[in-house]
């Protein structure tokens, strides 16, 4: 089986392919999906397709993460990497994720909150050591039970420390 992969910014996504990407997501993390990608905000769906099925998906969405005290990086900030559960294990989540690496080139880094450490690091993808926190209007807040990892890309800062508190702004839903 070949997986045919695309690019579609949420802007223009159809309402029917984001229902199924809901669903699949659903069905892969036995969460309610109903509302996530309002609450994520704009972005870039890498969306995997065999015979036309969408069987694994990832997204990203532009944040801007501060290393300490810091100038703030400009993430490719990864959401919803799901792959339908009959499918899983058959390697198109890491096609996905392949693809959305070489897309997201132009950015500081990649980021995201792992649910498999392993299946990221893997793919490169590097745990954050340091304390991390969320930015409010009320300053910053921290989120100890939060995990956070990032992937290196040109743009990546050579002396970037991940033992430094790293810092995102809030949004509503899962903050990281």
């Amino acid at each position: 089986m070949s997986l045919t992969i695309e690019l579609v910014e949420s802007k223009v996504m159809s309402e029917s392919t984001l229902r199924e990407i809901r669903d699949l997501c659903a069905a892969a993390y036995a969460e309610d999906f109903s509302r996530a990608f309002e609450l994520l905000g704009p972005g870039v769906h890498v969306i995997g397709r065999l015979e036309g099925r969408i069987v694994t998906h990832a997204m990203w969405v532009d944040r801007a993460l501060q290393v300490g005290g810091d100038v703030k990086l400009g993430a490719a900030y990864v959401e919803a990497v799901a792959t339908d559960p009959a499918f899983q294990r058959h390697g198109f989540g890491t096609e996905v994720m392949r693809r959305l690496a070489g897309e997201v080139r132009g950015y500081d880094l990649g980021a995201l909150s792992p649910s498999d450490e392993r299946f990221y690091t893997r793919l490169g993808w590097e745990a954050w050591r340091g304390p991390l926190f969320i930015r409010t209007g009320a300053g910053l807040e921290a989120t100890p039970d939060e995990g956070v990892m990032i992937l290196r890309l040109a743009k990546t800062p050579a002396d970037l420390d991940l033992d430094a508190p790293l810092s995102a702004e809030w949004r509503p839903g899962e903050v990281w």
